[in-house]
């Protein structure tokens, strides 16, 4: 997602390379699926493509979360995981209970916060029939989840343009950016930017 942001920025820096120094507004538009794909960077990037909740991969009891899939509907980001989950007391290498298996899913708001992509008021559309799975996904689904979608975009994007003189012969710097409104409009979340960079 934070790629595709940062790269519909550098067009307008490159277009307008006659200036030493510009701010401009402009509209992204981001793909469910780009939002997936830093998901899954960010949180699910444990073995397998895991999370795991409780527990770890050498665990005889856990749960986790894989699979997560970002979509839109009405004003919210929808993510869909699969969790598995083996709950119980662990005895000689064992997991003694019960096996779950369940899909969830958690809502939320995209925000814009200064610099950074952000989400907020999650709110959770499926959870299991286990209250003690439930749980343990709930905080996870409410809290950790929209927490680790947040990007820092003037970072990200200070990161990828350190390197503009080695691939572009030109020296580009960011000077300010601000994220002045997100909203979900049909098949993509509508970003507001603007930007002030220099160039050498």
């Amino acid at each position: 997602m934070m790629r595709f942001l940062l790269r519909g920025l550098l067009v307008f820096v490159l277009l307008g390379l006659g200036e030493t120094q510009m701010a401009r507004a402009i509209e992204v538009k981001v793909s469910a699926q780009a939002l997936e794909r830093t998901l899954r960077t960010q949180l699910f990037n444990g073995p397998d493509g895991r999370y795991y909740i409780r527990g770890d991969a050498t665990s005889a009891c856990y749960v986790y979360a894989e699979n997560p899939h970002v979509s839109f509907k009405d004003d919210r980001v929808v993510v869909h995981v699969h969790t598995r989950a083996k709950l119980g007391t662990s005895l000689h290498g064992a997991c003694l209970g019960v096996s779950l298996t369940t899909d969830a899913d958690v809502s939320v708001v995209p925000d814009a916060e200064g610099e950074s992509v952000g989400f907020r008021d999650a709110r959770i559309e499926r959870l299991s029939e286990s209250k003690e799975l439930n749980f343990l996904l709930e905080p996870f689904l409410s809290r950790k989840l929209p927490s680790q979608m947040k990007v820092n975009a003037a970072d990200m994007m200070s990161k990828l343009l350190s390197q503009s003189a080695a691939t572009t012969g030109y020296t580009l710097t960011l000077d300010s950016l601000k994220l002045h409104s997100m909203l979900v409009d049909h098949n993509a979340l509508v970003v507001d930017v603007d930007a002030a960079m220099s160039v050498e």
